[in-house]
């Protein structure tokens, strides 16, 4: 009798040899998953699709083997769905090139926080398969995609109640092993056309960074409208009610900014956005941040209060402080601590100093774990070639072996910034 790994193996290759997927292995079951804790419209809902464990194993079996054969360097700024990249690398690159720039005269930025409408369902499979044979991977696998993504029978189960079966044919079900990876394949294509812009990308989360000068916005408008039409061309809908855009003007004599209108729509201009879970304000200060991770930290040590009631360890309350409270505190902490003032260092330590008292054990003070992580990130940055900001760190000459050459800068905005205290650090431990 033949092992149930055997037969999986001759199923799964019969399948790759066939560029085809047995319905029964895309049967799905879609639930909605609430994205906040107040719901008022069905869009507050993300619709995951609950798959066969069977074939997400075999998902990932597929997905190592794209991966591989692709080049590193395939997506630069896209920072989700990599190795060594995070939401904190995403707005730390997009907060040092704006305040690069906001470091010469007559300069400043204009932020859009693109939003789509059901990005990952939207997906044209054939567009996909057009893209991924451009990108090199063989046509047996290329069709092999396609049909995964088609034909595949879905039902919506909410509660008890289980809809009538339908069949899909577009888009990458949120859930899959495979949807991420495909999608950030489908947008790869996404780059900015000149260089004073950036397209910031983490997953679905968009953002156009552009950096003007002397009140010449030309370049900029050329990136929103060729984004536009790119994603007309790529079947994706922009959701321009949820879009924002934020200016960021530090010069003394401001000009009136004219508005952004996307699909004859005005774009909502904000003065502070929640930008990859991180609060970002047009005067990038952080005290809005800090306020809030504060107060969320502060509802949490009601928890370990608690805890310390029932008779846990000082060792047992310690970790529920790392993995609970912590986490808040220090959450993308290396992109915005640095230009913290001093009151919202004192507020932030004042939660760790009440976990101290509570936990009756030692626990790092904000500001050594914000230290230990930036030394943490750089040296991650720098072993790998492939990140964005591996240029970033310049060696000097052999004979100072350790060390990096010193970013100028004129601010303390810029001084403060996470990759030249980064280079500090490197610099202070040789």
């Amino acid at each position: 009798m033949r092992r149930p790994v055997g037969v999986f193996t001759d199923i799964f290759n019969q399948s790759l040899s066939q560029s085809a997927v047995p319905t029964c292995f895309k049967r799905a079951t879609t639930v909605p998953v609430p994205k906040k804790v107040k719901l008022t419209e069905l869009n507050d809902y993300r619709p995951v699709a609950l798959t066969s464990v069977i074939m997400k194993c075999f998902e990932r079996l597929v997905k190592d083997h794209i991966t591989s054969t692709l080049p590193d360097t395939l997506d630069p700024l896209q920072f989700a769905y990599c190795p060594n990249r995070s939401t904190d690398n995403a707005i730390a690159t997009t907060l040092h090139s704006a305040l690069t720039h906001l470091d010469k005269r007559n300069t400043y930025e204009r932020m859009l926080f693109i939003d789509y409408s059901s990005a990952f369902n939207t997906i044209v499979p054939s567009k996909l398969v057009i893209k991924l044979e451009t990108l090199g991977l063989d046509p047996a696998l290329c069709n092999w995609v396609l049909d995964f993504l088609t034909g595949r029978p879905q039902v919506v189960r909410v509660g008890n109640n289980i809809s009538t079966p339908l069949i899909l044919n577009t888009g990458a079900p949120q859930g899959c092993v495979l949807s991420p990876l495909l999608y950030s394949l489908f947008t790869h294509d996404c780059v900015d056309m000149h260089a004073s812009n950036s397209i910031i990308k983490f997953a679905d989360d968009t953002t156009v960074v552009g950096l003007n000068t002397n009140n010449n916005e030309t370049v900029y408008r050329e990136e929103v409208r060729a984004l536009g039409v790119w994603c007309q061309e790529n079947n994706l809908t922009l959701n321009v009610n949820k879009t924002k855009e934020m200016i960021v003007d530090f010069r003394k004599q401001q000009r009136e900014h004219p508005h952004i209108h996307i699909n004859e729509t005005v774009v909502e201009r904000v003065v502070i956005f929640k930008f990859l879970g991180v609060h970002i304000t047009d005067k990038l200060n952080w005290s809005t941040h800090t306020d809030s991770v504060v107060k969320k930290a502060q509802q949490r040590l009601f928890n370990l209060r608690r805890l310390k009631e029932f008779g846990l360890s000082p060792k047992a309350l310690t970790n529920f402080y790392r993995c609970t409270i912590e986490s808040i505190l220090s959450g993308c902490i290396t992109a915005w601590y640095g230009n913290c003032s001093a009151h919202n260092h004192k507020a932030l330590q004042g939660v760790v100093r009440s976990a101290q008292r509570i936990t009756g054990g030692k626990v790092p003070a904000i500001q050594d774990t914000y230290t230990t992580r930036c030394h943490r990130k750089a040296i991650k940055i720098i072993k790998d070639n492939n990140h964005p900001s591996h240029c970033l760190f310049t060696p000097l000459s052999s004979r100072r072996r350790g060390q990096y050459r010193c970013i100028k800068a004129g601010t303390e905005r810029l001084k403060n910034s996470f990759y030249l205290k980064a280079i500090r650090l490197l610099n202070s431990h040789h």
